[in-house]
């Protein structure tokens, strides 16, 4: 069979590897930042210890891959660090490594996955013995040191039930009774094994930069930095982060919805009618909070933000609402009325523009009309026509009076850039919003906030703007470039985060979304990606509640029916 590897021609014999390919054609380096992790073929992500020619009878699996190698016509892409594709096998390998360790040293341990931390992940632990960040480093750079190949193994759901209940974690064990296939496919070192939704490096010597730093009852794993791949990346301070996350967390223990596993079972039984209706309850109390704390401080503006699919607009609407109930006049403002004209926009050396760049507001103009309202002065705002891709003026005046709060909502709304020099910034309230999911698959594998956009996102462009997946996942690398750059690194400056992820909405999203990623075939582009989401997506019970959710609800927001936007 021949291929082509990064551009490179080469005939692959029977029994070689990707990695062996590699080998011979010099591709492998040593150095974190330009060594091939894995290999992107026709839109699916495989190992590099993925043979393509077998000398033995080919397997399902084999006969799979095939055919993504004949759609791709034989040519396959290595896929590095900088690439996302790359850095989740890292994190994959680093997750196997981990707790392959932490078995090894404290075998009656529980750890588990919680939230992102900047570049790096806290885990918990609980019922390890004399725990020690020293000791548990030692024992990952031994893993590594001993080159371990990371292969799959496939089990049949029976078996690795069977395993994870020896091993007396029940949380895979309650999952797994709901997953529709007859098999699993697991990493094994020893008597130890473990399941993750996407491919793992070669071997654990892969795990070439990082570094633990001890967390309260546990850690904090820290992987390479993005822009300089050779070094670990800087462990930021998130405090208000993680205290919102730990609320979250309390909030999973107060509503018995701790793992997907008791999610699917609140499906089943028709419990999730409740779960939502306490869910949107601690919502709007916590609208209330933010209101109350407005109020008190006699703030003049609200400057919110938040990533993509976050539910920015329905949090705006909603602390209107409770601004109302204190009696005082909520007006929105949107900072995409602020945009330049798009044929102003220089591009960047690429020749692109990138329409995430603070460079695409006029924020002069935003400082000048931001100190005159707050002074108290009558100002002209424009409106940003996105058919035309140009500010208009349609005579709309402002002023504010005694009782009056500005909410303004956008991507960039806690760059200080924003704010005039000589502002009076006790008027100034800032509320960062993001859905900062405390529900884990298991014990092992979280599901990210990111994730959680992604599928908000991809259901909200299919429903209202008929938008297909393909369309969605291809710009949604540049989107979390344009978060890393302009929303994560203000988000601690902010006076309130709220959390506005809900518990049951995974199994209502599902309903929505699962059509359409199942139509997406493997010869596309984003095929590997849809398949990540399929996989996790299968694990979860789907929900037919949607006349549960009330009108003003955040999840609202994605799925239609949203009062605020009639």
């Amino acid at each position: 069979m021949v291929l082509k590897i990064d551009n490179r021609i080469i005939k692959a014999n029977a029994g070689e590897s990707l990695l062996d390919l590699c080998k011979k054609l010099k591709l492998t380096t040593g150095k974190l930042s330009t060594e091939p992790l894995v290999a992107k073929v026709a839109g699916r992500i495989f190992t590099l210890n993925f043979v393509p020619v077998k000398s033995e009878s080919i397997s399902t699996e084999g006969l799979s891959t095939r055919k993504a190698i004949a759609a791709s016509n034989g040519i396959v892409t290595l896929m590095r660090y900088k690439d996302s594709e790359g850095s989740d096998a890292y994190v994959r390998t680093a997750q196997f490594v981990i707790f392959l360790a932490i078995n090894e040293l404290w075998p009656n341990a529980v750890a588990k996955m919680s939230c992102s931390v900047g570049s790096g992940l806290y885990f918990k632990v609980s019922g390890a013995e004399n725990f020690s960040v020293d000791i548990l480093r030692d024992k990952i750079k031994q893993i590594i040191e001993q080159d371990i190949t990371l292969e799959r193994k496939r089990l049949s759901t029976e078996e690795a039930i069977n395993y994870f209940a020896s091993k007396g974690q029940t949380d895979k064990v309650e999952l797994l009774k709901y997953r529709k296939y007859d098999f699993l496919d697991v990493y094994t070192y020893g008597n130890f094994a473990d399941y993750y939704y996407g491919e793992l490096m070669p071997s654990t010597s892969y795990l070439k930069v990082w570094k633990i730093a001890p967390a309260p009852n546990g850690f904090t794993f820290v992987f390479p930095s993005k822009k300089h791949p050779n070094k670990p990346a800087k462990l930021p301070n998130l405090p208000k982060l993680l205290k919102v996350y730990t609320l979250g967390k309390k909030w999973c223990e107060l509503m018995d919805c701790e793992g997907i596993a008791d999610l699917n079972e609140m499906v089943a039984s028709g419990k999730i009618r409740e779960l939502i209706r306490v869910n949107e309850a601690l919502h709007e109390k916590e609208f209330s909070t933010v209101a109350d704390r407005i109020c008190r401080r006699k703030c003049k503006a609200v400057l919110l933000s938040g990533p993509s699919s976050s539910g920015k607009t329905t949090s705006a609407n909603r602390l209107a609402t409770q601004l109302r109930v204190h009696g005082k006049k909520p007006i929105l403002m949107s900072l995409d009325d602020y945009y330049l004209d798009r044929d102003k926009i220089l591009p960047g050396p690429d020749g692109t523009v990138d329409l995430e760049h603070i460079n695409t507001i006029d924020t002069e103009l935003f400082k000048q009309h931001f100190a005159a309202l707050l002074r108290g002065e009558q100002v002209e705002l424009p409106t940003f026509d996105f058919k035309l891709q140009k500010r208009v003026w349609l005579g709309h005046k402002l002023q504010l009076d005694s009782s009056s709060v500005i909410i303004i909502e956008g991507l960039h709304a806690l760059n200080p850039t924003l704010l005039p020099d000589d502002m009076n910034r006790s008027l100034v309230f800032k509320l960062y919003v993001s859905p900062l999911l405390p529900l884990n698959l298991d014990n092992h594998n979280r599901i990210s906030a990111s994730s959680l956009r992604l599928l908000r996102r991809i259901v909200r462009d299919f429903e209202g703007r008929n938008s297909p997946v393909q369309k969605t996942i291809s710009m949604w690398k540049s989107v979390r470039r344009g978060e890393e750059r302009w929303i994560f690194p203000y988000q601690e400056t902010a006076d309130y985060i709220f959390n506005s992820s809900t518990l049951y909405e995974l199994a209502v999203l599902k309903k929505h979304i699962f059509p359409l990623l199942t139509a997406v075939g493997p010869e596309e582009e984003c095929y590997n990606e849809v398949r990540a989401i399929v996989k996790f997506l299968d694990f979860i019970q789907e929900a037919d509640v949607d006349d549960e959710i009330p009108p003003t609800s955040l999840v609202r927001e994605f799925i239609g029916g949203n009062s605020f936007y009639k």
